[in-house]
């Protein structure tokens, strides 16, 4: 048996659907599960609004001083630092579970995995580099970028069932306990930069760099789409297997990702398609309902004194000596 999961907040749970829905229509041999990094205590969605993948709420797997995790964590922080601790779950709670598999939850799946299943019945693990090919120009995101946040990607990972894998994963948890967080200046982005250990620490990692894997805004330099027979391909030959939609907001319809500059979608005809899929997906799935849910582990972000500092460093010099005396 295969599991393939996710991690959101109740807020991305639109993405979650249909990431499920994707996963369902191409691989329904594959066991779905969404791990919750929220509570739904007292929470009552409407009909046509409840999930039908079933959701493991993040008490339920017994981190170990998870509260503390909460209060060190903002929300994106806390959600990628629960993932080996999802692993931990389904290997430990799902004995007949040969393989895990991880996605973003906004990814669409596109085709069978069944070139996955057999990279991971002959290695360890599977994951994807940002890039293949270098880039040649200085927008964002470029190599050094991604040497500030992670040769790989971790939208995406994948790991069989081994005791040298069970080793790493919780080597992988204790790492992600108290270092998953966005601290480029200590070389610290969430869970990814710590990935750039698992070839070197699990040696028969497989790095899989076909171009129908974890297609994103990061690697459409070396990247063009077409449709041919119903199909999704990638440089015309390879078969679209999942595309990464990382920083798509469906309100933003124009723009392709917040995250980047390099394109943009009236210029890239190949992805409109692509896009608008995606679009009616969210939008199908309850995007805007899902969105006013706060997630209840995450705290309001404290005001910290440095930025009153630099915000009164900003105003007129007759007016700030007005403010420091009164302060």
């Amino acid at each position: 048996m295969t599991i393939a999961f996710t991690i959101c907040s109740i807020n991305y749970l639109a993405q979650a659907r249909t990431l499920g829905d994707s996963l369902k229509a191409t691989n329904p041999d594959i066991r779905f599960f969404i791990g919750l990094v929220d509570t739904l205590h007292g929470v009552a969605f409407e009909d046509s609004y409840a999930p039908s993948y079933p959701m493991i709420e993040i008490d339920k797997i017994e981190i170990r001083d998870f509260q503390e995790m909460c209060a060190r964590y903002n929300i994106t922080e806390l959600n990628t630092a629960v993932k080996p601790f999802y692993f931990t779950y389904f290997f430990k709670h799902y004995p007949e579970a040969k393989n895990v598999i991880y996605f973003d939850p906004d990814i669409i799946v596109f085709q069978p995995l069944t070139e996955l299943k057999n990279s991971l019945a002959r290695h360890n693990a599977v994951l994807t580099p940002h890039i293949n090919t270098p880039i040649n120009d200085r927008l964002t995101p470029n190599e050094l970028h991604h040497l500030n946040t992670g040769v790989y990607n971790l939208g995406f990972v994948a790991f069989s069932r081994s005791e040298e894998n069970d080793r790493f994963i919780t080597w992988w948890e204790e790492k992600l306990r108290y270092e998953c967080l966005i601290d480029l200046c200590n070389g610290l982005f969430v869970d990814q930069n710590w990935m750039n250990f698992l070839p070197v620490f699990v040696p028969n990692t497989y790095i899989e760099r076909s171009p129908g894997y974890n297609a994103a805004y990061w690697n459409l330099h070396e990247r063009t789409f077409s449709q041919r027979d119903g199909q999704w391909y990638v440089n015309e030959e390879n078969p679209l297997i999942f595309f990464h939609y990382s920083g798509y907001d469906p309100a933003k319809p124009d723009i392709l990702s917040k995250y980047q500059d390099r394109f943009e979608l009236n210029v890239r005809t190949d992805l409109t398609a692509l896009f608008a899929l995606y679009k009616n997906s969210l939008i199908d799935n309850g995007n805007a309902y899902y969105r006013k849910f706060p997630c209840a582990y995450i705290k309001p972000a404290p005001v910290r004194r440095y930025l009153r500092v630099r915000k009164y460093l900003k105003m007129p010099f007759n007016y700030l000596i007005g403010k420091l005396q009164t302060i």
